[in-house]
């Protein structure tokens, strides 16, 4: 993810620069706005961090013609002088927090963890495939509805990569499209609960909770606390594996709108439709043309029992996809009961055998590590485990292989240890 640092004093943006090194950002850092701005028409950033005083403009003017080129910029301003009428109009521009000079690097390495967590999480896509032909889906689209006409939380209950978090974000869209969004791995939380700024981030808008069932008992009262203390100004919705129970004190909060969310082998008349979408999506998203299913393709995922629901069929179709030669998927070659094709490696490129096995080790971890995933239903600490790794060892591995996690719980990724 990338971030500009507009800091006139050489020492000061070299010591934040230290203090990023081997971090998962992708730092540029330059002296002046207007070489700011120029870096910004270049290439765009997911984060901006400012001094209020520079040479020729305002830390206010930047942020003010930064957001013009970039309007979901996030930004965050940093002075010694900063008065509180200052600190106003960089809010009112969109700035999402103030930092007082000195600061203590552990509290901006810390804030920085929480735009990395809104950034990667945009607000949903209005146009992402919503798929509801089959009954059980048609009643739950019915059900979303209705819960859009209110304030309560909601719990949605489903099996693992039934589509929770995708559930989430179209209520959300529902309530109020463009409003910020922010999804947390319930995994993360702990007897602090939730991070007291990320809620001011939120504000206004939704807050989904992934993966409940993965809390920590210690981390229930403060969640509830939290929650309380929100009020109405963030709607709260969390995801719940079937079966799984909530602890007494979430279940008076969340307990009040529950949505059941249909498995993938019962919604036997959304499937074709949905294969469709997500392979439109990913080849749109690739940059090429959506190759079209035969009927023997089609026959073999109506077969399948998908129990890795929803998350294993994009899981094959994304990998069916950058193997596709033409415009067309034939047919899924050894597709096993489980929904899953064995892997399979592209040849490398001709050279020395020991660049030759880098080359396919690389490509083999990548297809490991999206297995690994769809088979924990886009749950991160359970791959981890699985793995035998730790959750943020297998975080930088994604991110080394450029994959994202854009699962139903939309966990994110643990910034690199530095």
């Amino acid at each position: 993810m990338d971030l500009l640092l507009v800091e006139d004093k050489d020492s000061f943006r070299r010591l934040l620069m230290q203090a990023l090194e081997g971090s998962a950002w992708s730092v540029r850092a330059v002296a002046d706005p207007q070489e700011a701005l120029r870096a910004l028409a270049a290439a765009p950033a997911h984060v901006l961090v400012t001094d209020l005083r520079l040479p020729g403009m305002s830390g206010l003017e930047l942020i003010r013609r930064a957001r013009r080129l970039h309007p979901t910029l996030r930004v965050v301003l940093m002075s010694a002088f900063g008065e509180p009428k200052d600190i106003v109009e960089a809010m009112r521009l969109g700035a999402d927090d103030f930092l007082p000079k000195p600061f203590d690097l552990d509290a901006f390495l810390a804030l920085l963890d929480r735009l990395w967590a809104l950034a990667g999480a945009p607000p949903p896509d209005p146009a992402e495939p919503w798929i509801a032909h089959s009954a059980p889906m048609r009643a739950l689209d019915e059900a979303l509805g209705r819960a859009a006409g209110t304030d309560l939380p909601v719990l949605f209950r489903g099996e693992r990569g039934a589509g929770k978090g995708r559930c989430a974000r179209r209520l959300h869209t529902l309530r109020h499209p463009g409003a910020p969004y922010l999804c947390v791995a319930a995994a993360t939380l702990g007897a602090d609960g939730p991070d007291p700024a990320a809620l001011r981030l939120v504000q206004g808008g939704s807050l989904y909770l992934a993966g409940l069932e993965h809390l920590a008992p210690e981390a229930a009262a403060p969640l509830a606390h939290a929650m309380d203390a929100a009020g109405s100004g963030i709607h709260w919705m969390a995801g719940l594996e079937t079966g799984a129970a909530l602890a007494p004190g979430l279940a008076q909060r969340l307990g009040a709108l529950e949505l059941n969310v249909p498995p993938l082998r019962e919604r036997r008349e959304d499937l074709l439709a949905l294969a469709r979408a997500l392979l439109e999506a990913d080849a749109r998203r690739v940059g090429r043309t959506t190759p079209w299913l035969e009927r023997a393709a089609e026959r073999q995922l109506l077969e399948q029992s998908w129990p890795g629901n929803g998350r294993d069929l994009q899981a094959l179709l994304a990998r069916s996809l950058a193997h596709a030669e033409g415009a067309v998927i034939r047919a899924f070659p050894d597709l096993g009961a489980d929904g899953a094709e064995p892997m399979s490696l592209p040849w490398p490129a001709p050279g020395p055998l020991e660049a030759m096995v880098r080359v396919a080790a690389r490509v083999a971890e990548g297809q490991l590590l999206r297995r690994a995933l769809a088979q924990a239903g886009g749950d991160l600490p359970r791959a981890a485990e699985g793995l035998g790794l730790s959750v943020r060892s297998l975080g930088q591995r994604l991110r080394d292989q450029g994959i994202p996690l854009e699962d139903d719980g939309g966990n994110s990724l643990p910034r690199k240890a530095t």
